[in-house]
């Protein structure tokens, strides 16, 4: 995908670059800023059914009769992940929590100006319904032996290919630039991310322990190199970090896995859009240390290790189901922060805030870790005698 050789390269001028720009611009001209970055992320959105159509369902047409199998292992590795995510999460939680000195209370921020128009491009259906479409459109065809019908996934999975490679990945450097400049405009970057510098920190460092916990698996169990995975991330890695979106960010994932020589390319289509979909261990195991940090805070204690444990085994199955756009796991999850752990509104409010100034890592850690769930179905697959397609 030549379009996206520079990336690295280009997202970061334009994190720079939104950066500055926020700093000094005035109000009329943001106005500009909001309403460009509000109509490129209609776009961007809009495509993101498309790709999870156009990849998931020729894929799963072209394991055959393994289909079903896959599915059931995807989705078992992407809820183990995310579970010992969370579980170490909670061990560093009660280690640490009661040494932090975090502030109780956030800093006011500007307010962003409305959007000079809108300009809604709706989505052709919901993220979640279009990965279940796409299973069910996937495994009937296998059932049925519907050969036009594989046929025509064929010809969709090139048309949304050609999207990509055109539009959404030149965009994306762009919509970039617009989310940090409308962050550095508001004050996020400036006033709230200080106050909350070190758990930040601290949640960075676990996802990294984790990823290096998954890859070590994913390279070990596979007997391929994970190193020769995780290399080709850093494009998704950046990509994720701006967008705080793995929907948002299938398309360069996709591009950086397929370089990969430990990765079969059958593997890949299958895997990456799925686990962009249905694996959040970054965002679940920042989701719960940051639980923790807010019942520490507003409540004078951490929630029991029952409550944490059950809390943990529910959010790795809401995990599955949130979709796959900025804050989904938090938003899927809230009816958890209410009822397990007994969070009143206040606390809701403060996990919402603090959850989302981290967003963007916790799902930079996600889409890098479904680099290593794809090699421990590469490894799976191998191991298993199924053929390469």
């Amino acid at each position: 995908m030549k379009k996206s050789d520079n990336l690295p390269l280009k997202l970061l001028v334009g994190i720079v670059a939104g950066i500055i720009a926020g700093l000094f611009l005035p109000e009329r001209a943001m106005t500009v800023v909001v309403t460009l970055k509000y109509v490129l992320n209609q776009l961007i959105m809009f495509c993101v059914p498309l790709i999870v159509i156009g990849f998931i369902a020729p894929s799963i047409t072209k394991m055959g009769s393994n289909a079903t199998r896959m599915l059931g292992v995807a989705i078992i590795i992407a809820y183990v992940s995310t579970v010992l995510a969370t579980l170490m999460s909670m061990a560093a939680g009660y280690l640490l929590v009661p040494h932090l000195p975090i502030a109780s209370t956030m800093d006011g921020l500007k307010e962003l100006p409305d959007v000079a128009f809108q300009l809604d491009i709706p989505q052709i259906m919901p993220v979640m319904s279009a990965l279940v479409f796409s299973i069910l459109v996937g495994l009937a065809a296998v059932w049925t032996k519907a050969g036009t019908v594989i046929t025509i996934l064929d010809e969709f999975q090139n048309i949304v290919l050609s999207v990509v490679k055109k539009v959404v990945i030149p965009v994306l450097p762009f919509f970039i630039a617009l989310t940090f400049c409308g962050l550095s405009y508001d004050g996020t970057i400036t006033k709230q991310f200080p106050a909350f510098l070190l758990a930040i920190v601290i949640v960075m460092a676990g996802h990294y322990i984790w990823l290096a916990v998954l890859y070590g698996f994913a390279g070990a169990y596979s007997g391929r190199s994970a190193i020769d995975v995780i290399k080709y991330y850093g494009p998704a890695y950046l990509t994720a970090v701006g967008t705080m979106s793995s929907a948002a960010t299938l398309a360069v994932a996709l591009d950086g896995a397929r370089k990969s020589p430990s990765l079969r390319p059958d593997m890949v289509e299958f895997g990456i859009p799925l686990f962009a979909n249905i694996h959040l261990c970054g965002s679940a195991l920042t989701e719960t240390f940051f639980v923790m940090i807010v019942s520490k805070v507003l409540y004078g204690k951490l929630p029991s290790a029952a409550s944490m444990i059950l809390f943990i085994l529910l959010l790795g199955i809401f995990a599955i189901g949130a979709p796959g756009v900025p804050g989904g796991t938090v938003m899927a999850s809230l009816g958890l922060i209410f009822g397990v752990l007994g969070f009143t509104g206040d606390g809701t409010a403060l996990m919402l805030a603090i959850f989302a100034l981290q967003d963007s890592f916790g799902t930079a850690c996600n889409v890098t870790g479904d680099g290593a769930l794809t090699l421990i179905l590469t490894g799976y697959a191998e191991k298993h005698g199924i053929k390469e397609v």
